[in-house]
């Protein structure tokens, strides 16, 4: 993918890392004092999934895709939420399998395809009415050529997170993700709003959360 085509071993490993902690997030693993902690101190992550589906709108008889699905959190709502079929891409091969579990266990596999890779190195047939890119754009070093690689197979919304740039909390990040040989990037309003406009959509709508992770909640349309 374009996620630092050099470097798409570490940024598996990465993506799995987090992957794995949104697993135990979701199937409600974390202790009750760990799950509180979450709530106070990691509140964008609660946020943007609900501002993911309250976005996206109506799902109902929809093709979707999420690029970075992880361990399938988000393709588990889109089916509730009456979703025709989801296609989920993601780098590791074990996250796919958590996530092929976790659908299973939903009695919806028959609704879902998985295809393991970096997008957009694998793109899957579109046309897609909605897309999900939560925690992906983070490691992406080409994010023009990512959107509009995007643009060109959804007709719909695409609700995407960007990471944000903050004084004290990106240099810590990027010290910490460079321990792990893994490059991460950050973004303000601007540039995300040149991003989109230059990938070809026509609607961007940016709002920043509030919480530790600070990212920027975007829905764009065609």
């Amino acid at each position: 993918m374009t996620q630092r085509e050099t470097q798409p071993s570490s940024q598996t490993a990465s993506l799995g890392r987090f992957a794995g902690a949104a697993e135990a997030f979701a199937d409600g693993r974390l202790s009750p004092t760990m799950h509180c902690a979450d709530r106070r101190f990691r509140p964008d992550n609660f946020e943007r999934f609900a501002l993911t589906f309250e976005r996206l709108g109506d799902l109902t008889d929809k093709r979707g895709l999420d690029v970075g699905c992880g361990s399938g959190h988000y393709i588990a709502e889109a089916l509730r939420r009456r979703a025709r079929q989801v296609v989920g891409i993601d780098p590791a091969p074990g996250m796919l399998e958590l996530a092929r579990r976790r659908i299973e266990a939903l009695g919806h596999i028959d609704r879902v395809e998985f295809v393991p890779g970096f997008f957009p190195q694998q793109v899957p047939p579109g046309p897609f009415d909605f897309a999900i890119v939560i925690g992906v754009l983070d490691y992406i070093a080409e994010p023009v050529a990512f959107m509009t690689a995007l643009r060109r197979i959804v007709n719909g919304r695409v609700a995407v997170s960007f990471p944000s740039k903050h004084w004290f909390h990106t240099p810590i990040r990027r010290w910490r993700c460079r321990l792990r040989n893994c490059t991460v990037y950050a973004y303000d309003e601007p540039t995300i709003r040149s991003i989109g406009a230059e990938a070809g959509f026509g609607s961007i709508d940016v709002v920043k959360l509030d919480g530790a992770g600070m990212d920027f909640h975007v829905c764009l349309k065609p």
